[in-house]
């Protein structure tokens, strides 16, 4: 007879989203499942992913309420500033916080958050983690059962998706997300620099797509750090990866300038394709969608993991105050309470990056000269400075108790 595990709730994705999902839960008493694709190991090793992520002043008050910012502290780069320019002519814009008002976030390596999510879930008698793991699904009436490609069957009373953006549990449920690709792809490189970045995120936009510089810790022999994200059209990716370094490290230099002196590259080059996805349905009989899963955008603005972990604070706590009525954490009602409280801010949010994508994108020189003049009225309107401010950090709206300080 084959093995039944049972729980509350069962994670199809073990990612930043999903493993975050379980630690919030097991704060609130509630036991789940982690069942994920991928080996830990390859996940965590050194080299294996050069992606980094803006934690924003929301995201990081979660992960303080969950108890694990004293691990992540020392890992991640506060971020003091950050410089939007238009092709590095005049006209940038420079957000920079007042003064208590704390930093506009901390930028981590991905693999940084794995090391720690995977140390603190370890350490909780409440999550079970199952990775290299191969499943079919089954949702019904009064429960869900998940069976491993061994045969163990997983028995719970909610599913939550947190796959990704190629999620099959949200495709296979039927779920229609409004999709579009922009037939760009990021180029992903860690960079070690002359000069140091002052802990200012730098956003430069050209025709092609943007080219972010993001601030990363010195590392262990005192060279300064930063991670580059650099869009390019489908059409021409090959090309740009296949540039011998020397030559790849000029065409960065050309389009930063010499704002960190000479630059070399600390990592391998890798990529993905950028393309967006929304749906505005994410709860459907005993599931949930959470993070890319539920919305996939471009990353020009840094929001896709701190939309998801707002997904995660919002999830938390309607379930955890429904169970405390007694209420099953698969009851519909909740599950439409979580909906409704979600679907406004991913439309708002995935809408605003596809229209700067859009915009930003028109090339020519009047354009240009439309988009610097509105940016200059930004740089000169403190009010309009501090409404985008706090919505890159994630403080307006209706907020959760895990984002909130």
């Amino acid at each position: 007879m084959s093995e039944v595990l049972s729980s509350d709730v069962i994670i199809l994705g073990g990612g930043l989203v999903g493993m975050t999902l379980a630690i919030g839960l097991a704060r609130e008493g509630i036991a789940s499942v982690v069942v994920d694709a991928s080996d830990p190991a390859t996940q965590t090793a050194d080299g294996f992913d050069g992606r980094a992520s803006a934690i924003s002043t929301a995201s990081w008050n979660l992960y303080t309420n969950l108890g694990m910012a004293d691990a992540l502290e020392a890992r991640g780069c506060p971020i003091a500033a950050i410089a939007v320019s238009d092709a590095m002519k005049p006209g940038r814009i420079d957000f920079r916080p007042e003064a208590g008002d704390g930093s506009l976030g901390r930028m981590f390596a991905n693999r940084d958050l794995r090391l720690v999510m995977y140390e603190v879930a370890a350490g909780l008698d409440l999550i079970t983690f199952l990775p290299n793991a191969q499943v079919d699904r089954e949702r019904g009436a009064h429960g869900v059962v998940v069976t491993l490609a061994d045969g163990r069957e997983l028995k719970g009373r909610l599913l939550v998706a947190a796959e990704g953006r190629r999620s099959p549990t949200r495709d296979e449920a039927g779920f229609t997300p409004a999709r579009w690709s922009y037939h760009h792809r990021a180029i992903i490189a860690g960079l070690i620099h002359e000069r140091p970045h002052d802990n200012v995120a730098w956003e430069i936009f050209y025709p092609a797509g943007p080219f972010a510089l993001l601030p990363l810790r010195d590392d262990d022999e005192g060279r300064h750090r930063s991670a580059l994200v650099w869009t390019v059209a489908e059409k021409d990716a090959a090309g740009v990866l296949g540039l011998p370094e020397s030559a790849f490290v000029g065409e960065i230099t050309r389009r930063m300038g010499d704002i960190f002196g000479a630059v070399a590259l600390a990592t391998p080059r890798s990529s993905y394709p950028l393309d967006f996805h929304h749906t505005a349905k994410v709860a459907e009989q005993r599931l949930v969608l959470v993070g890319d899963a539920a919305h996939g955008m471009h990353p020009i603005a840094g929001q896709g993991l701190n939309l998801g972990v707002r997904d995660v604070a919002a999830l938390v706590e309607v379930l955890a105050e429904g169970m405390r009525l007694g209420l099953d954490p698969g009851d519909a009602q909740l599950l439409k309470r979580y909906e409704r409280w979600r679907a406004l801010d991913g439309f708002m949010v995935s809408g605003a990056t596809d229209v700067l994508t859009r915009l930003f994108g028109i090339p020519g020189r009047l354009p240009s000269a439309l988009r610097r003049l509105g940016m200059a009225g930004v740089q000169r309107s403190p009010a309009l400075k501090r409404f985008f401010m706090d919505e890159a950090r994630g403080m307006s709206g209706k907020l959760p108790a895990l984002l909130q300080a």
